[in-house]
């Protein structure tokens, strides 16, 4: 490498020289000169090509590692490891699945992270395999890494973490971990660290609750459809929550595994879907014999999106924009520890 084609040191300025490499390196690889794995030249090399103390060099590409924007191999030499955007902040998001709602935290968190971040999304489909191979990957690039971790077993059950999980996920700096969604998942890595979650087993529980009266008014029966096989399994904790609040309460109550075609459906039934598939199937069946929904039938969805406020279905719901609004400005102005998000019941036409 031709250092003097693309290195500047200048000997009149005030800014310190070890200074002067890091923003030289720094320019180079933001103008594409330098590029990802790109070897560059040894300490010894930099100080006799510029006639720098070997420790001015040392101190800069000390710098330089401690950002992660180089890295050492040792008996090999130093590369360059990361080059997208690296003046700014990087964040890795790693996301189970590509859902409604996983995208409006999504999205929230970029909005409010602002633009001296940079955020590269990843999806692992709740495999285990994939997600440890993202970190494995990533482990050096990002200053933060933001994980929503639900992950699945051989079976389709769900999974909140694996012992491989929790060390791999332990070997991230705490400053730098981040964890939405999963609060099980948190419990089992130490130290201080960012945490915005929801709390499956009681948050169903408690906006049940909040609508027991206009359910015991209305519904002699309540239907659960928790799929035990999905491509993206539920927690466990939302069965649990759910059993919890009806057995308290006495309620007649019932858990199937889909919305079959041609549901035996009797007035005073009310359904509570988390699927929105289940969810338009149970209303086309609802109006083909004439039912009227939120009289004859109800019905609540789990997780809101703007098509269900349209439609005026009833929804109990994270508040997935709180969700990502929280966790980038605990970001932004360096908090850490735990945020329980908002679970809200929200009553519409349906109910």
């Amino acid at each position: 490498m031709d250092l003097s084609k693309f290195i500047k040191i200048d000997e009149n300025s005030r800014v310190p020289k070890y200074q002067q490499i890091i923003d030289s390196i720094i320019h180079n690889i933001s103008v594409g000169n330098f590029t990802m794995d790109q070897k560059i030249p040894s300490i010894n090399m930099f100080s006799e090509e510029f006639y720098l103390s070997r420790d001015t060099v040392e101190k800069a590409y000390s710098i330089l590692k401690e950002r992660n924007i180089i890295t050492s191999i040792r008996g090999k030499g130093f590369y360059i490891s990361r080059t997208k955007l690296i003046s700014k902040v990087n964040i890795l998001f790693l996301v189970n699945k590509l859902s409604s709602y996983k995208m409006r935290t999504y999205n929230h968190f970029i909005e409010s992270i602002g633009a001296n971040s940079h955020t590269d999304i990843h999806i692992y489909h709740c495999e285990e395999n994939l997600f440890l191979n993202l970190l494995e990957k990533y482990k050096s690039v990002y200053d933060y890494f933001v994980i929503m971790p639900h992950f699945k077993t051989e079976n389709q059950k769900h999974l909140s973490y694996t012992e491989d999980i929790i060390n791999s996920v332990k070997k991230i700096p705490r400053n730098k971990l981040v964890v939405l969604d999963n609060t099980k998942f948190g419990e089992k890595i130490d130290g201080n660290f960012i945490e915005v979650v929801q709390d499956f087993e009681n948050d169903i529980y408690y906006a049940l609750k909040e609508a027991l009266p206009k359910i015991q008014k209305k519904y002699e029966k309540i239907i659960l459809i928790y799929h035990e096989k999905a491509v993206y399994p539920y927690p466990r904790r939302i069965l649990h929550g759910f059993k919890k609040f009806c057995l308290e309460y006495n309620l007649d109550f019932e858990v199937l595994d889909e919305i079959y075609d041609d549901m035996v459906l009797k007035k005073g039934d009310l359904f509570i879907t988390i699927e929105e598939a289940d969810l338009v199937d149970l209303v086309k069946q609802v109006r083909e014999i004439e039912y009227k929904l939120g009289e004859d039938i109800g019905v609540i969805s789990y997780n809101d999106t703007p098509l269900k406020e349209l439609l005026g279905i009833t929804v109990i719901s994270t508040d997935f924009k709180v969700m990502g609004q929280t966790a980038a400005n605990m970001i932004l102005n360096n908090q850490r520890g735990k945020v329980k998000v908002p679970f809200n019941f929200i009553d519409r036409d349906s109910l």
